[in-house]
């Protein structure tokens, strides 16, 4: 039984950690958690746990998790490196310097640590005197901070973030509730902090041991710019990482050349040489990529994410291969993996390129969606069941059966117009005159559906709009008596009220045009002033035609 519970609770662990990994925190701290109630004496699930609530801004939480990861196994570096990190995040930096000195007594050659350690101290007022805690957003230099960062350069370009931002600087109070990875970036930037560290374990390490050093990386790809990621020097290279940096540009020529198989024998020799370089995978990939060979292109961008999450690689370049993943799939037209590998793009660095590439797709993915439930006979079953059920009175079946109806064929006009029916039986009226406009719009001859328009505006207590529609019944079929009769209950209703005479010639372009003539205006404003100046005007065969035709529609009055 208790295996069986610490199966469950690794099972959740991987959960939390692929949630994590995409940038859904919340999600993350949920697995941890119910991996935790299952397995509650297990060190790591806390260290995990912790990472998470950092992530999601959840620092006080995330310190509560890392004290008790240290309570659980105090030989474990990785312990004080959480507690460090979460107090930093808190602006507690001497408390955060004693957490990372106390590390290093267990692992000292734990370079996590020493970083953090420096990273703490670097914050330091003076000597055993922490900062006071303060708002890093509304520090006068922030802007400029931001600007001269690549990683928060290409944040700024984008509103949404410039407006959390000018939040935070108003009230660092909002930070508790952003789980934005972008505002994590940028704390990480502001502070001074390191964030592109490990921050989960898959699987609990070896007592005493301690994660590598990061190994820098080049980074050059063949149909790309350089990363911001910083390039070793050239005296700090082994022979091996010398010899596979040439054999990259060797296939960097060939690719250019477009001999893809030279480029492909190049790559692999630099892989060979230099295993821990994640571009000279995603460099083999974009060959198989050009090549149309995506399954290989996919296998080869996977196993490049797994040496980057091995040796710490810059996030640009992990999110470089999952979007060269979401390009295959997009390909290969698995719409689905394709935005599911776009999204962990965009979770590691928010290229507008790959936004713009989840905007399409997920329009595409809906029209496709839409597409695919379409059924012309689906329609016309509905339909004729929903009619049934508005015979009998009984309105909200025959609702329920319209609906399904223009889901399945909504480029029918005659279904909007029997929902309309519907709605206007239910004295849903704005919903009636939604579904008759669409419907005209899909056929402006419908002359039924000017008729439902006319009684519908009836309805709303709006007899000069419904005149109008059933004068465009009238205009299709000068015969149709419903036409007819509505035309004369409206102009009556109308007549009863003059200020609805008048907001219906207003709607008349003849009118409109009488009244935005500029002499017309003199005229009009002499006849307020001198109602006998009317009679002067009136000698002008042109001008008494436009006052003649001003005082049949009721817009002005001669005393």
């Amino acid at each position: 039984m208790a295996d069986n519970k610490k199966a469950k609770a690794y099972e959740l662990k991987l959960k939390g950690n692929s949630a994590l990994g995409d940038g859904k925190f919340d999600e993350a701290v949920n697995c941890y958690t119910e991996a935790i109630k299952l397995d509650s004496d297990n060190h790591v699930l806390y260290s995990n746990r912790s990472a998470a609530l950092v992530k999601a801004g959840k620092y006080l939480e995330a310190l509560g998790d890392a004290d008790k990861t240290i309570s659980l196994k105090s030989d474990w570096g990785k312990g004080y490196s959480r507690k460090g990190a979460a107090l930093c995040y808190l602006c507690r930096y001497d408390e955060a310097a004693a957490a990372y000195e106390e590390g290093l007594q267990i692992e000292p050659g734990n370079k996590q640590l020493s970083e953090g350690l420096a990273e703490a101290k670097s914050r330091l007022t003076g000597p055993g005197r922490s900062q006071p805690v303060m708002n890093p957003f509304a520090m006068p230099d922030v802007m400029t901070k931001l600007e001269n960062n690549p990683k928060t350069r290409e944040f700024l370009k984008q509103p949404d973030y410039r407006m959390m931002i000018e939040l935070l600087r108003q009230s660092p109070n909002n930070l508790q509730n952003l789980s934005d990875p972008r505002i994590m970036t940028t704390l990480g930037v502001l502070l001074g902090l390191k964030l592109d560290e490990e921050d989960m374990e898959t699987d609990p390490p070896s007592e005493g041991a301690s994660k590598p050093p990061p190994q820098p990386k080049t980074n050059s790809t063949p149909n790309s710019k350089q990363s911001s990621e910083a390039k070793k020097p050239e005296m700090n290279l082994s022979n091996s990482e010398k010899q596979a940096l040439e054999c990259k540009e060797k296939g960097n020529a060939a690719y250019r050349k477009k001999e893809f198989e030279e480029a492909l024998s190049h790559y692999q020799s630099a892989i060979d040489l230099d295993p821990t370089n994640l571009t000279f995978r995603t460099n083999k990939a974009a060959v198989y990529f050009e090549q149309g060979a995506y399954d290989q292109c996919i296998a080869e961008c996977e196993e490049a994410v797994d040496v980057g999450r091995e040796h710490r690689a810059d996030y640009q370049l992990i999110a470089k291969a999952f979007a060269r993943i979401g390009k295959s799939y997009m390909k290969q037209g698995d719409d689905g993996s394709a935005l599911k590998f776009f999204n962990k793009s965009l979770s590691e660095h928010r290229s507008p390129e790959v936004t713009k590439l989840v905007g399409e797709l997920q329009k595409r993915m809906k029209s496709k969606e839409r597409l695919a439930y379409v059924n012309p006979e689906i329609a016309l079953e509905e339909k004729n069941k929903g009619n049934e059920y508005f015979q009998k009175g009984n309105f909200p079946s025959a609702l329920k059966h319209y609906n399904e109806a223009i889901k399945r064929n909504p480029d029918e006009p005659k279904l909007y117009s029997n929902r309309a029916a519907c709605y206007t039986k239910l004295m849903e009226f704005n919903l009636a005159l939604k579904d008759v406009d669409e419907c005209l719009k899909l056929d402006p001859q419908f002359v039924k559906a000017y008729l439902r328009k006319g009684a519908i505006l009836m309805g709303m207590k709006d007899p000069s709009k419904a005149a109008v529609a059933y004068s465009k019944a009238l205009e299709l079929d000068p015969s149709c008596g419903e036409a007819q009769n509505g035309y004369r209950e409206a102009v009556v209703a109308e007549g009863n009220d003059p200020e609805a005479v008048k907001r219906r010639a207003m709607a008349d372009p003849e009118v409109q045009n009488i009244l935005g003539d500029p002499a017309m205006q003199l005229i009009l404003q002499q006849m307020q002033k001198d109602p006998r100046a009317v009679q002067e005007h009136l000698k002008n065969p042109e001008v008494a035609s436009k006052i003649e035709k001003l005082l049949e529609c009721g817009i002005i009055a001669i005393r």
